[in-house]
């Protein structure tokens, strides 16, 4: 037989108080004077009676249910980007909320489905989310509502963004490399889009090698290639074997992708050269793999957790949100792969 719900009446009466002041005390409110031994009375009868608030009816005074929505296309499924969505978790119960999480698929009319039970749900917002930082279209069951767009940006929709700093990401492994004093033969390998073009390449190349031109342009060098290829390692592997073949010795890489820079070590070991003594490699990702390539791979991290945690605490802070980009730092984790240039390189 189901247990009967303890109400706020029964809390109340065991603690001896009148029940407006049983939920004055239950609801934290202060605006009313209340003696420290009955605040101490109606707390202990709580716990002692295990009330839970009734949320449905809390919701109806405050015009809040204290819940959030998510809805991603792929996050859900990938061992990666899902730190994006413990972040948001962590951030929502810090808060005292809860989150609803729901995945597309990349289906547009199951998207729509979605967002409509959510909303059907009274989330008081959403956050819609992307597996890779890519321009999008949100449904228009969104417009006018409080969104948020994670890892993603949609020009002429009234909602911030909070994405990677790609651009200062790139800045920083120029200036990686130009701490350790190299100037010449620094190769880009990935390059500004991954070949064929995929979602992960087309926004985050193009602001890493960005960021890498201008650093590299004020302290006045540059890169002596773009290579494009998949950001595989495979394709690593043999981009960096061509160039070699041709010839075109370089002194540093910064490669697309941790993968990327996996393909890159096996074809620099192959023509006998060692990382970082002859050719020192940067990259980005921070997959957990890196810190297991010998060397260890130096290479600035995608921050999955801090996105979600920035997107829930932005969301929840209160007031208007307009369409500002939220740039989150990607840390850089420095090892081993990097190191001067000798001059017999």
């Amino acid at each position: 037989m189901a247990r009967a719900r303890v109400t706020m009446a029964d809390v109340a009466r065991s603690a001896g108080v009148s029940p407006t002041t049983a939920s004055f005390v239950l609801s934290g409110r202060t605006d009313m004077r209340i003696s420290d031994a009955a605040r101490r009375r109606v707390q202990d009868a709580a716990r002692a009676l295990g009330y839970r608030p009734n949320v449905t009816a809390r919701s109806l005074r405050t015009k809040s249910t204290q819940t959030l929505g998510l809805v991603s296309d792929t996050i859900t499924t990938t061992p990666y980007a899902g730190e994006v969505i413990r972040g948001a978790l962590e951030a929502a119960r810090a808060r005292g909320h809860l989150l609803f999480i729901t995945e597309t698929g990349g289906d547009r009319a199951a998207e729509s489905g979605l967002v409509n039970a959510l909303l059907d749900r009274q989330v008081d917002a959403v956050l819609y989310a992307a597996m890779f930082t890519r321009h999008v279209t949100p449904p228009p069951e969104l417009d006018g509502r409080r969104v948020v767009l994670l890892n993603c940006l949609a020009p002429g929709f009234d909602a911030p963004s909070v994405v990677p700093d790609e651009i200062e990401a790139g800045r920083t492994a120029a200036r990686v490399l130009l701490g350790a004093g190299h100037t010449r033969g620094i190769w880009s390998i990935g390059g500004r889009r991954a070949l064929p073009p995929t979602p992960e390449g087309l926004f985050a190349g193009n602001e890493r090698v960005r960021g890498l031109r201008d650093t590299l342009r004020a302290a006045g060098t540059g890169l002596d290639g773009v290579v494009e290829c998949a950001w595989e390692a495979e394709a690593g592997h043999r981009e960096v074997r061509a160039l070699l073949a041709d010839g075109r010795r370089p002194r540093a890489l910064v490669c697309a992708t941790d993968r990327v820079s996996f393909g890159a070590y096996q074809a620099l070991a192959e023509a006998g050269l060692r990382v970082p003594h002859d050719v020192s490699v940067v990259s980005f990702d921070d997959q957990d793999f890196a810190s297991w390539m010998r060397p260890p791979l130096t290479t600035l991290a995608l921050p999955h957790s801090e996105l979600g945690r920035v997107a829930v605490e932005l969301i929840l802070e209160g007031g208007r949100l307009d369409a500002t980009v939220h740039r989150v730092p990607m840390p850089l984790r420095v090892r081993d792969s990097v190191s001067p240039p000798h001059e017999n390189g």
